[in-house]
């Protein structure tokens, strides 16, 4: 995208809409930190064939001056994360991160996967991040929050100039996508592999086309991202299945054939995370339940709620990620038993930082040593 384009958003109020299909979200409720709250009400004047409504998805520029985010959780394995977007166009119903749209006075619902925010200068501010004399080299995640591959990516090449500074500077970087488009990149991504300085994990939640269509609207089908890890590991670029998340009742029966697959096509490790209902999502995922899959919803809750002691969700660091009790168990044991037999147990998160390096910008001073 030019900078003609952006310049054309600012003028449009910060905002450019573009046309879309299926949401997942069946509700737009005001966030929680809202003084007021939107409900529903049908007074029996509604067209039972009314067509579904067309939900535009909309652009505004984010102007954060800072671009590398930092956690320090026990369950995960990196500290510093990168979000191009915030919001995200797949529309995952089950997605962690819908409660952050909260904080910018939206909803968590069609607001989150709609109304999206992106950082134009993202490149620009992370190559002044790596040349501070201060600054501690530690590998980078992209995609840990929201997708850095979502489908605006396909015509803001953000995520592309992010990669291409990283590569620059011999920086270690992972990727979690649920979409086929990393492929595209395989060019930055090739050149980081050679310095062990990149892996790809792709999320697969179902291999069923209908469920996933229904479940996660705008992310690539299971197909696609079989054939992403395919073209990928051809390439020599490591990569790693999540089989992400498993929803009790709902897609647990699939562990195994989703391991399997993801081996054939070359993944070498894999990991998984349980169904995670924090805030506004416990909300949301239960209208899709009874929209989408009615003669489950009551199963599957009631399979959650065994995973995370009788409540909707447990957010306690070592069991939010897995969960706990004989259910939680039970599938903690298949999977391991598959990633053993399937030769998804090689570790390969370990990236080397060593080779991290500030090139000389035009026109800085040459030193003598």
């Amino acid at each position: 995208m030019s900078e003609d384009d952006y310049s054309q958003i600012e003028r449009d109020g910060g905002r450019h809409a573009v046309s879309a299909r299926g949401r997942a979200s069946k509700s737009n409720d005001a966030g929680r930190y809202e003084a007021s709250h939107r409900e529903r009400v049908d007074d029996g004047w509604a067209d039972e064939d009314e067509s579904p409504v067309q939900h535009e998805t909309t652009l505004t520029v984010d102007h954060s001056r800072g671009i590398i985010s930092s956690n320090r959780s026990p369950d995960l394995h990196f500290n510093k994360t990168i979000s191009p977007y915030r919001g995200c166009e797949h529309g995952c119903i089950y997605c962690f991160a819908r409660p952050t749209h909260a904080y910018l006075g939206l909803s968590p619902g069609l607001d989150f996967e709609t109304k999206l925010f992106f950082k134009p200068d993202a490149a620009e501010l992370l190559e002044k991040e790596f040349r501070k004399p201060s600054y501690q080299v530690e590998r980078i995640q992209l995609g840990a929050v929201t997708d850095a591959y979502q489908p605006v990516e396909k015509k803001l090449e953000i995520t592309r100039r992010v990669l291409e500074v990283l590569a620059e500077f011999n920086h270690p970087v992972g990727i979690t996508t649920k979409n086929a488009m990393v492929t595209r990149d395989i060019d930055i991504l090739s050149r980081l592999s050679e310095a062990n300085l990149v892996v790809v994990a792709l999320s697969i939640t179902t291999l069923d086309h209908k469920l996933a269509r229904a479940m996660e609207p705008r992310a690539s089908t299971p197909r696609r991202r079989l054939e992403a890890i395919k073209t990928l590991s051809s390439a020599g670029i490591p990569v790693a299945v999540g089989v992400s998340p498993i929803i009790p009742g709902l897609t647990d029966h699939e562990i195994e054939n989703v391991m399997e697959l993801a081996a054939e096509s070359g993944a070498k490790s894999a990991f998984y995370n349980m169904l995670r209902l924090p805030l506004e999502i416990s909300q949301l995922f239960q209208e899709w339940l009874a929209a989408e899959r009615p003669e489950r919803a009551s199963r599957v809750m009631s399979l959650v709620r065994q995973t995370r002691g009788g409540k909707d969700y447990d957010s306690r660091f070592g069991s939010r990620m897995v969960g706990e009790g004989p259910i939680a168990e039970l599938i903690a044991r298949r999977f391991e038993l598959a990633r053993r037999r399937l030769g998804l147990a090689e570790q390969i998160t370990d990236l080397d930082g060593t080779r991290f390096k500030i090139p000389p910008r035009a026109g800085d001073q040459l030193t003598l040593f």
